[in-house]
């Protein structure tokens, strides 16, 4: 399995990944996170056009898609967290990951290649979100808190560091 950045060519088959991330949310009993149409297909070509946008491919076949980019402050909701980050250092960001469920533990597949880019990584997700707070704690993924997005809702914050050597 490889990653690469999207092309405009996947977004088909990248929106239909996010739609089995809605329907895998609901039957899990999230049906507060990724409502509205949230990843909209024009917020998705806009990662695609800032080369964000990531997919996994196994064999010609899309099996996860992500959102990562890292630098210092990066993520305007993560400035504010009642908590506390593990540190202040240039960290990337793991947003909007959705698989088609043929292969198990994508989350971490792709957290690793992130992480493998970039040594500090945050990810945060909404509080219904159970499997993938369960993931990324077994993943080795800390809590640190809850932090306010854009549109005002609650999202339970992780990071993890790579350790350098």
């Amino acid at each position: 399995m490889e990653i690469r950045k999207t092309t405009l060519e996947d977004l088909p088959t990248v929106m239909a990944l996010y739609d089995q991330g809605r329907q895998y949310m609901r039957k899990n009993g999230n049906h507060n996170q990724w409502i509205k149409g949230y990843p909209s297909e024009e917020l998705i070509r806009e990662d695609i056009q800032l080369g964000r946008s990531y997919v996994a491919e196994e064999q010609g076949e899309l099996t996860a898609v992500f959102c990562f980019f890292y630098g210092k402050d990066i993520e305007a909701s993560y400035r504010n967290i009642d908590g506390a980050w593990l540190d202040d250092e240039p960290y990337g960001v793991l947003h909007r990951i959705a698989s088609s469920g043929k292969y198990p533990n994508m989350t971490g597949f792709c957290s690793d290649w992130c992480l493998s880019q970039w040594p500090n990584l945050r990810i945060d997700t909404h509080r219904d979100n159970a499997p993938m707070q369960r993931a990324l704690e077994r993943l080795g993924f800390t809590r640190c808190g809850v932090v306010i997005i854009e549109d005002g809702s609650e999202r339970i914050g992780f990071q993890k560091r790579r350790e350098i050597q």
